[in-house]
């Protein structure tokens, strides 16, 4: 089969790609050392509609569609990761609202995500003692009258110290996945705190902070969707971020390659360059196929969200195979520079150490297993 973007597609790339490249490739190594939010330029890829790729124009995006914004994710990833994160996040809360909202709520939040007015937008799902088992969340919402009171606390959670608005889980109802509700919170509340800033391993441009919720009183319009609809709501933003995360790794992957390729042209030895000899063609030749197939697999996942059909099991298999696949490229692009490879004057060591979370958040490699053969039995 032949696959052929249409016009509204290849103009999103190419506008990903010219930015990724001219933009944030030359910058993100000093994003990186930094531990600098890249502010200035979430601002620009939003004044680009990237901020809103699948959003409907009325609410400020672009309306392009899945495949559209897993194509701009893929190229924004391979420039900076650590920019691409909040990308990711952004869309997925604007798209989260967009289709469980109010009318009110979809037009007091999207504009202001997709127009970058909002620093960011955050996903308060997972907890300190819990990220996979979300059902067993501990977070409770009292109900308050007209509103609700918050109590609990939250564990990584992307920009959630940048957020102009944080979609949070609690506990409204009995146990189980049925007693789950989503909120829209506005950051500044009382009671609510942000903690420290995660010293992580990679993708050090995005801020991860816990959240705690000590009596954060919201009004009856915070609530989004229906009460003990929460858990349906965060599984579904978790089907399209899986196609994100997917996404993102291909771009790590690649730019891990692309480094691969230009030191083994570059790098003699023993007389030659050393992408003559086998050893190096063949790891070379193996990342190049692994991406392509992983490219496929989060094309296919965009492209059935994108038809309206259901895409769970074919989003957690992008998400599971390009990940994995991100940080195999990124290794073999760490083995092909050798020495140079392990420090930080060659872009190999960063893109190692960014691909190594996408088979953990959004979901572990292992609960894309779970749920690609529960979706296999189901059939």
């Amino acid at each position: 089969m032949f696959f052929e973007l249409n016009e509204t597609q290849r103009l999103v790339q190419q506008a990903a790609r010219s930015y990724a490249q001219k933009t944030l490739a030359p910058i993100a190594a000093g994003i990186d050392r930094e531990g600098r939010f890249p502010r200035e330029q979430l601002l620009e890829l939003a004044e680009l509609g990237l901020m809103g790729v699948n959003v409907p124009e009325e609410y400020g995006g672009a309306a392009a569609g899945a495949v559209a914004y897993s194509l701009a994710m893929m190229e924004i990833a391979q420039g900076c990761a650590s920019t691409s994160v909040a990308m990711a996040v952004n869309n997925m809360v604007a798209e989260t609202i967009v289709r469980f909202g109010t009318e009110a709520q979809k037009r007091k939040y999207v504009p202001e995500i997709t127009s970058g007015r909002f620093e960011a937008a955050s996903y308060g799902l997972s907890e300190p003692q819990g990220g996979s088992d979300a059902a067993a969340l501990r977070t409770t919402a009292r109900k308050d009258g007209s509103g609700w009171v918050l109590n609990g606390s939250k564990q990584w959670i992307t920009s959630g110290d940048r957020a102009g608005v944080i979609v949070v889980w609690a506990r409204s109802g009995d146990a189980g996945s049925k007693g789950i509700s989503c909120f829209l919170v506005e950051p500044g509340l009382p009671g609510l705190h942000v903690g420290k800033h995660e010293d992580k391993m990679g993708l050090r441009g995005s801020t991860t902070v816990s959240l705690a919720f000590d009596d954060v009183h919201l009004k009856g319009s915070a609530l989004m969707g229906a009460p003990g609809e929460g858990f349906v709501i965060a599984m579904t933003a978790l089907d399209g971020g899986r196609i994100g995360i997917a996404s993102q790794a291909v771009g790590i992957g690649t730019a891990a390659l692309d480094a691969a390729v230009r030191y083994a042209r570059e790098r003699q030895a023993f007389g030659q360059p050393i992408a003559n000899y086998q050893a190096i063609r063949f790891m070379l030749a193996d990342v190049a196929t692994e991406l392509d197939a992983a490219r496929l697999l989060a094309l296919r996942a965009a492209a059935l969200k994108e038809a309206g059909h259901r895409f769970t099991r074919e989003a957690s298999m992008a998400k599971l195979f390009a990940s994995e696949k991100a940080n195999r490229a990124s290794d073999i692009a760490v083995q092909v520079h050798g020495g140079y490879g392990y420090i930080d004057e060659f872009p190999a060591e960063r893109h190692y150490r960014d691909a190594r979370v996408t088979t953990i958040y959004e979901g572990t490699s292992e609960v894309q297993r779970l749920v690609i053969a529960r979706e296999i039995l189901k059939d």
